[in-house]
């Protein structure tokens, strides 16, 4: 999510037509970050946004030019290398183990987007329906 008009949060990814993901189960797949970007990048005509889980994926992406990094699962004290170390080469995402006790020192640490699956993690269906009586 990223701040909307008014203080509020907004999606920014809706699905796989407006953004590819890359996850760490592609990059299992094809071996590294910099072959996973490549061939992302010579089939997709969208925004790519690929997965890293340590300091060592965020280099691999930046050297490979990735424009948008998910941090996933990083400490407050990695996110801040990971911000020192892009220095704008790229927009980050911080996902994994997010929520909303974290949300004000994550964001101050200069990252461009924050995903926090406990938005709706344990969102409960209402039972709906409607009846038209004639």
């Amino acid at each position: 999510m990223q701040p909307g008009s008014g203080g509020w949060p907004t999606n920014h990814r809706q699905g796989l037509y407006d953004a590819v993901l890359i996850k760490e189960n592609h990059l299992a797949c094809v071996g590294d970050v910099a072959e996973a970007l490549a061939r992302a990048l010579a089939h997709a005509p969208v925004c790519i946004v690929i997965e890293v889980e340590n300091l060592g994926q965020l280099a691999q992406a930046l050297e490979a030019g990735a424009t948008r990094i998910l941090l996933d699962n990083f400490s407050l004290g990695d996110i801040r290398v990971a911000v020192a170390e892009t220095r704008g080469r790229a927009r980050l995402e911080v996902s994994g183990g997010m929520d909303l006790a974290a949300i004000r020192a994550v964001a101050e640490a200069g990252v461009d987007f924050i995903s926090i699956g406990a938005l709706t993690k344990h969102v409960q269906a209402i039972d709906l329906s409607m009846r038209i009586r004639a």
